[in-house]
């Protein structure tokens, strides 16, 4: 039972990171129908930056409680205006392309930025600084840490204001208009270009907090860490319904429990030799068999509610 109180804990923090960045996958194929390949690396972008400012600024003797929202919040802009970039740079001449062209080009701006990342931070691994006593808590046998603890609300809490922002707000409003049909909602006043670009950038600051909760959790940060990170919210996406919000929660949440139980288990009867090793297998197994069995995902796509 402890194993299992373990496995779930370890599940949902893992899970929700993976809900956090396939929002933001979700969100754009709501609106263009297209799949931003390059997502994963705009959260690599946000632990690169908010590492670099959260050590710059203990460095300059910021106290920690202090550095670290405002490391967050210069990630969530340097990934904005990098969301904001990417889709009007690279997406938006082509929006009308065939599919498969923007398909292309996003996985030519992941490489890219891949590549301005090394250039920039190298290829070395970066270790988060240690900012407070993170204390671990029992439950039932189960541990589960202040890090940990503080990405589960976290997330539940963003998820929770994004719900608020598309549901009952005129932006949202304008999503959802746009998500049903493009040309109609541009016949009814509203700014299309505006509304996408605006969507690319709440998807990229998501993708920020992102990349700072997995580097914090994990310790560590690196420019390749965004590619296999975004490959698995992606499948948490295509789970849980892509262009469906809550498919994507749903999706992300129950991939890292699969995860987290199967490399578990696995390990637990290996001696914990190979759990660890097949991890990534479970994520690519789930695609699979979704995609065979259920391409709509478990909730199906809504299409009222795309954004």
């Amino acid at each position: 039972m402890e194993i299992f109180l373990q496995q779930i804990i370890n599940g949902l923090v893992q899970g929700s990171v993976y809900a956090l960045v396939a929002l933001g996958y979700t969100m754009v194929y709501g609106i263009l129908g297209l799949i931003n390949f390059a997502h994963g690396e705009v959260v690599m972008m946000g632990a690169m930056i908010s590492l670099s400012a959260l050590t710059a600024l203990i460095g300059i003797g910021l106290s920690p409680l202090l550095a670290l929202p405002l490391s967050l919040m210069l990630a969530m802009a340097g990934c904005m205006a990098l969301g904001y970039g990417i889709e009007r740079i690279a997406y938006r001449p082509l929006r009308h392309a065939p599919r498969l062209a923007p398909l292309i080009t996003a996985i030519g701006v992941s490489i890219v930025l891949q590549n301005l990342a090394m250039m920039i931070w190298g290829r070395d691994y970066h270790s988060f600084p240690q900012l407070f006593a993170n204390r671990a808590h029992q439950i039932f046998g189960a541990i589960i840490s202040d890090i940990q603890l503080i990405i589960v609300i976290a997330a539940l809490c963003i998820m929770a204001g994004l719900m608020l922002l598309v549901h009952r707000t005129r932006l949202g409003r304008a999503m959802r208009a746009i998500a049903e049909n493009q040309h109609a909602a541009q016949l009814m006043g509203v700014d299309v270009n505006r509304v996408i670009s605006i969507t690319f950038m709440i998807g990229s600051a998501l993708a920020a907090v992102a990349g700072l909760m997995v580097s914090a959790n994990y310790g560590l940060a690196h420019y390749y860490m965004g590619f296999l990170l975004g490959l698995k919210a992606f499948t948490a996406a295509v789970l849980g319904g892509i262009g469906n919000l809550r498919g994507a929660m749903l999706g992300g949440l129950l991939l890292g429990l699969i995860e987290s139980l199967g490399a578990g288990y696995i390990g637990d009867i290996t001696g914990g030799f190979m759990g660890s090793q097949y991890q990534d297998v479970f994520a690519f197994l789930v695609l699979i068999a979704v995609l065979v069995f259920r391409p709509a995902g478990l909730l199906g796509e809504r299409l009222a509610e795309r954004a």
